[in-house]
């Protein structure tokens, strides 16, 4: 019998981390290669982890809420010889601890900018810690199990300089001492809730977004009183047909397609030393549960009819409220479409979901007065509020799509705009 080791898989593109959120197994049963052995949740999707082996758990390393890197090892298992792959094969008695404690001792500077980052927010010293990543490297939860533990803060919170060349397999990034974190008091009547697995991984991905990311807005406002009147005209009928409902927002998802495609320097994102312009044009749109955000994919959205993306987004919010949205669905977001008007609101700057280079909000459909030749008239307004990466797109572009879409929404009628 050998050992063989799961890792906390990737779970979506851009995903770095997945929170174990329940245990399927325990130690001493025997799986089957294939089976799930956990469910993992991250800010883009729930999934279950299968094995990779046939055999029996010998030890579980996760605790259920705990969050890790992708390829932090999660659980052991007791494979036969067969079974095993040579190059992963760990075999604890060929792994003494003197040969570990030099390995960690020789390495314990390694660490990613991020946990820098972290180590900095949290006054932990990293001279003062061990890692358990590979190799010895020091990882987010060597940090946080530091911060639970008490272990000594450095002087007025700040980590010792490091030289970028300390940080390991990452490309150069400026380091700055950061500034003392004030903990807010918590007096007696207030709630504390727990920060959930999902909740942290959002909170990283938005973080990661606004400090990666040079955002830039605009809004514009659209007449959008033809297309009001043409959908509340056919909604009835094609609700009694198709058997689902025709919204408001699957026509401004075709109107940002349509407008994609006549300018796809918007349908890019940025990748260090180039910019890659997509070709497929794939519209992320927001679903919002109780406890969560979810971001499913459209996929090829400028193929897709107005019936055809209304089905989808029915589909797709349907899925990832009940928890049935698949890791495929959750991928190849090339620009995002996000509905706050949903919720009333009728202007926003929204975080651009990374790697993408834009992201639209769809605020609420108010009527306002306005001048129409010469004269005052009731209309249906909306503002189009569009967050972009001042590194890939500058307003010219942005301007000159936004007029784009706001000429296709506002030209909307029968005539015009074909729903099938």
């Amino acid at each position: 019998m050998t050992m063989e080791k799961i890792k906390m898989p990737q779970l979506g593109e851009s995903v770095t981390e997945g929170t174990i959120s329940k245990w399927l197994v325990s130690v001493g049963d025997k799986v089957n290669k294939y089976e799930p052995l956990a469910e993992v949740m991250t800010d883009k999707v729930t999934a279950e982890i299968p094995s990779s082996f046939t055999g029996v758990i010998s030890e579980i390393l996760a605790k259920e809420e705990e969050t890790l890197q992708v390829g932090e090892v999660i659980c052991s298992m007791e494979v036969g010889e067969e079974k095993a792959s040579p190059a992963s094969i760990v075999k604890q008695e060929e792994a003494p601890i003197e040969k570990k404690t030099v390995e960690q001792s020789d390495n314990k500077r390694r660490y990613s900018p991020a946990v820098l980052r972290l180590s900095q927010q949290e006054g932990i010293d990293l001279t003062t810690l061990s890692g358990t990543g590979a190799g010895g490297r020091i990882t987010r939860k060597d940090v946080l199990k530091a911060v639970e533990a008490g272990v000594p803060h450095s002087e007025n919170k700040k980590t010792p300089a490091v030289s970028v060349n300390e940080i390991t397999n990452q490309a150069p990034v400026p380091i700055f001492e950061a500034e003392e974190v004030q903990q807010p008091s918590i007096e007696n009547g207030d709630a504390v809730i727990p920060v959930t697995g999902v909740r942290k991984a959002i909170a990283a991905n938005m973080l990661k977004s606004k400090h990666d990311i040079p955002h830039a807005w605009t809004m514009i406002e659209v007449d959008v009183t033809s297309l009001v009147n043409y959908r509340n005209k056919i909604k009835d009928n094609f609700k009694a047909v198709e058997g689902f409902n025709l919204t408001f927002f699957a026509f401004f998802v075709k109107a940002v397609a349509r407008s994609l495609k006549e300018f796809p320097e918007v349908n890019s994102t940025w990748a260090g030393d180039k910019i890659i312009r997509k070709k497929d044009i794939n519209i992320s749109i927001a679903v919002a549960t109780e406890d969560a955000l979810f971001v499913p994919v459209i996929k090829n959205a400028d193929e897709k009819s107005i019936k055809g993306i209304a089905k989808e987004i029915t589909e797709l919010a349907k899925k990832a409220r009940t928890g049935k949205l698949s890791l495929e669905e959750m991928q190849g977001g090339t620009f995002t479409v996000n509905n706050t008007g949903s919720f009333g609101s009728v202007q926003s700057m929204g975080i651009i979901n990374h790697p993408q280079a834009a992201i639209l909000q769809v605020e609420s459909i108010v009527k306002r007065p306005v001048i129409k030749n010469g004269m005052i008239a009731i209309s249906d307004m909306v503002n189009l509020c569009l967050s972009l990466d001042h590194r890939v797109l500058d307003g010219l572009v942005c301007g000159r799509f936004m007029q784009r879409v706001k000429e296709l929404l506002e030209n909307t009628d029968e005539t015009n705009t074909p729903i099938f």
